[in-house]
């Protein structure tokens, strides 16, 4: 039976020092790669993002830390081919600094810099950089000619910086502008010894931390990173954040629908164990929000779709763990959003969740963050102000609502 898991209390652990984890990684006879930060692509909106003659920095804080990482840049969505003159990968600091004497230069076949194909991604060469876990790492990529339209993670709730010319490798980069979106980087790789297990979260704007403050790492993902990574063996982990803000299951509107894009988002990272599936709101609400009348689902739909999801994880040996869809009304500020009959397929949803054993287990997000005297909405303390999206406190009840020793199976 899939048990519910209530509210446990985070242990304190020892991070592991820089030092440990560089000779972990220099000394194991047997290495693998294991994704340790993920960005989902989504294709550009308007107005694109275009660099020309310009370096865009960014800054990504890695699950589990090590001795050895690369990169992976991601053209999906490009027509045309998006030349990288230069990248590098540093330890990041405040802003848009790094970490003096952390530099390095990322090289593609041996060479420093790469042309992407359309709708292709590329991974660089292994570099030996030493990075604790829970650290904050800085992707530098300049692009000498027009990029064309960035491939990106549009709500990125980081900032990166650009800036004129090749300044890769600069310390301090005096940016020209911000973004608040990821563009061209999708993935960072860590080299692992066999026991790390990578636990993957999969789903929407709730799991993307829309509502939680930027640049401060506290969507629930990086608070279960929080609790679960700093765990001293025998095993150890990464978690990784494979959301899209506005995604749907089963119709592409923001990004590729769920279905769509689990086999590059899920079952394509590099040593995934565990998949965890929060998704399924916005085919609830955008038919009615947005006047998508002919794409209005059922109860039965989503739990259609869950099963596909849980039938080809389980075909790579991926466990699922499913979750139980928030509240999400009433929305005065989204009409239509929410409705009786969305509300009745959410239970429905949930229910099904909960009881139909189909998951190998279950989170209950839901029973987490709904007010208790008013089960259809958020509780005001956990509320971003949307009635919809989690605030900082929010997300890390949600993350301290998981049993650690569910990924102990």
């Amino acid at each position: 039976m899939a048990p519910t898991l209530g509210a446990v209390a985070a242990a304190a652990c020892v991070l592991w020092s820089t030092s440990t984890l560089a000779r972990e990684t220099a000394q194991s006879p047997d290495q693998s790669w294991s994704v340790t930060w993920l960005a989902s692509a989504e294709p550009p909106r308007s107005p694109p993002t275009v660099l020309t003659d310009e370096t865009v920095r960014e800054v990504a804080r890695v699950s589990l830390g090590g001795g050895r990482f690369r990169v992976r840049l991601t053209n999906a969505y490009g027509a045309k081919p998006a030349v990288v003159g230069s990248a590098h990968l540093a330890r990041a600091t405040a802003g848009a600094s790094i970490v003096a004497g952390s530099d390095r230069s990322l090289t593609f076949g041996g060479r420093p810099g790469v042309t992407i194909p359309p709708y292709a991604s590329v991974l660089s060469d292994p570099v030996d950089l030493p990075v604790p876990n829970l650290s904050d790492v800085a992707i530098s990529l300049y692009f000498p000619g027009a990029s064309g339209d960035a491939t990106s993670h549009f709500f990125g709730l980081q900032d990166a910086y650009v800036a004129h010319g090749d300044v890769t490798g600069q310390t301090d980069l005096q940016p020209t502008r911000t973004l608040t979106e990821r563009p061209f980087v999708s993935a960072i790789e860590v080299s692992t010894a066999k026991r790390a297990k990578v636990v993957l979260a999969f789903g929407d704007s709730i799991t993307d931390g829309f509502g939680s403050t930027p640049n401060a790492n506290r969507r629930w993902p990086d608070r279960l990173a929080e609790r679960l990574v700093p765990r001293r063996g025998p095993t150890y982990f990464t978690v990784v954040d494979a959301a899209i803000s506005g995604n749907r299951l089963l119709h592409d509107f923001i990004g590729p629908n769920g279905l769509s894009r689990f086999d590059r988002d899920v079952l394509s990272q590099p040593r995934v164990d565990y998949v965890v599936v929060l998704e399924g709101i916005n085919d609830l609400g955008f038919p009615g929000a947005r006047n998508l009348t002919e794409e209005t689902v059922s109860a039965d739909d989503v739990i259609f779709a869950y099963k596909q999801l849980i039938a080809r994880a389980h075909a790579h040996d991926i466990k699922v763990i499913g979750a139980t869809l928030p509240p999400f009304g009433p929305i005065p500020e989204r009409p239509g959003f929410y409705s009786e009959a969305s509300a009745q397929k959410r239970d429905a949803i949930n229910a099904w969740i909960r009881t139909s054993h189909a998951f190998d287990a279950v989170i209950d997000f839901d029973a987490v963050l709904r007010d208790p005297a008013r089960p259809t909405q958020l509780l005001a303390a956990y509320d971003s102000g949307d009635h919809l999206n989690p605030n900082d406190a929010g997300y890390q009840a949600m993350a301290d609502a998981i049993d650690l020793k569910l990924f102990d199976r």
